[in-house]
């Protein structure tokens, strides 16, 4: 009587050997015969087929070895565009972890925003984005009292409910933590990930979900691929930025840089 157990195959299942093997791990995804106590021989087979982990992305795809800082152990590749790249270990505590991915999606964000404001913004006025500020008025119908209290009241709310809603997630979709309570579950968060609500609010074009009978239904595949997507762009435009800064320094803008 011979007994084979799932649990050997399981255990396998995250082994080097498996993943990365090429001839040897085919043939275990071929697949395996468990056959059950008391069984005959010439009784059928159940087939259990598996399939092997995908691999890590490195930020660095032609080098294998370098330990730690070209494939961190503490980064598995499950966060939307992580390439293994954290030289400085600041991912190591999970809890980091996840604040940081939080920050770096918040600016990335502002950088896209910004990056689109600098090129119109002075398009339309002609003032560098680094002057602007001096004279709101001459970009947009605002003064500079305005433009402040507007920043403060309303962007101090927005984000003092994120940081909350970060800690404590789904706190602020209830109605006393709006000031009108039929927004409330506006503030809901439709995916279920954090720092992406989805929702008729926050994805109105239904880009990555669907709304139907006034319901948001996420679509997963095109939620996970527009994450991608949104970080790539949002890693770009914090370097776009960074550059606009260094060139600022040196009285140039982004126009006068590519010769408009």
């Amino acid at each position: 009587m011979v007994a084979a157990t799932s649990g050997a195959v399981i255990n396998g299942l995250g082994s080097t050997f498996l993943c990365r093997g090429g001839k040897s791990s085919r043939r275990l995804l071929s697949g395996v015969g468990v056959r059950t106590a008391g069984a005959s021989t010439a009784g059928p087979r159940k087939m259990v087929v598996v399939a092997a982990a995908q691999a890590k992305k490195s930020w660095l795809p032609g080098v294998r070895g370098g330990g730690n800082f070209v494939d961190p152990e503490w980064l598995d590749g499950s966060l939307p565009g992580d390439y293994g790249f954290d030289p400085l270990g600041l991912g190591k505590d999970p809890a980091f972890l996840k604040w940081y991915r939080e920050a770096e999606l918040i600016h990335g964000r502002w950088a896209m925003a910004a990056v689109v404001g600098i090129f119109i913004g002075q398009a339309w006025s002609g003032i560098p984005w680094f002057e602007a500020g001096a004279d709101p008025g001459a970009i947009a119908p605002f003064s500079f009292g305005t433009l402040l209290g507007t920043q403060l009241i309303l962007m101090g709310w927005v984000e003092s409910k994120r940081w909350v809603d970060f800690f404590n997630p789904d706190s602020q979709s209830v109605e006393w933590a709006t000031p009108w309570s039929r927004t409330a579950e506006n503030f809901a968060n439709a995916t279920g990930d954090q720092g992406y609500p989805g929702g008729k609010f926050f994805d109105p074009l239904g880009l990555a979900g669907t709304i139907k009978d006034g319901v948001y239904i996420p679509d997963v595949e095109k939620l996970e691929r527009l994450k991608v997507a949104e970080i790539k762009h949002a890693r770009i435009a914090m370097l776009a930025m960074l550059t606009f800064y260094f060139e600022a320094g040196q009285g140039k803008t982004p126009l006068g840089a590519l010769g408009l």
